[in-house]
């Protein structure tokens, strides 16, 4: 069974800096893509940042100079530093990881729990 473990939300001012973390687990042997998207109170879950299993990354428009997607593949873990943090960049963070193939099976798609991020002006 994998498993996402997300951590490293919390509550900062405008201005501030966070580190998200999202360790995946679970006798993976590969992982593709990985990703952050998060959701803010009515609105759709939106795209952060994506960086693919050989270090190419995109942006939304938004995060572009402020936050930087990194990613270790020997503890098979995403992260996400978000810095000149912004009350509009409050929400509900998701890891999602791409193509897990593990010892029993493989997942095309997979959700961490959610971390919330909130940036107070």
């Amino acid at each position: 069974q994998v498993q996402l473990v997300e951590s490293g939300g919390g509550s900062v001012h405008a201005g501030g800096s966070l580190t998200l973390s999202c360790a995946a687990s679970g006798s993976i042997l590969s992982i593709g893509a990985m990703g952050w998207y998060r959701q803010a109170p009515g609105k759709q879950r939106e795209l952060v940042a994506r960086i693919t299993s050989g270090g190419s990354t995109n942006y939304a428009d938004s995060v572009k100079g402020r936050f930087t997607i990194s990613r270790d593949n020997a503890k098979n873990t995403v992260y996400l530093q978000m810095n000149s943090l912004k009350p509009e960049d409050t929400a509900v963070y998701y890891c999602n990881v791409e193509n897990i193939i593990h010892s029993t099976g493989y997942l095309k798609s997979y959700w961490g729990q959610g971390t919330q991020v909130t940036v107070s002006s």
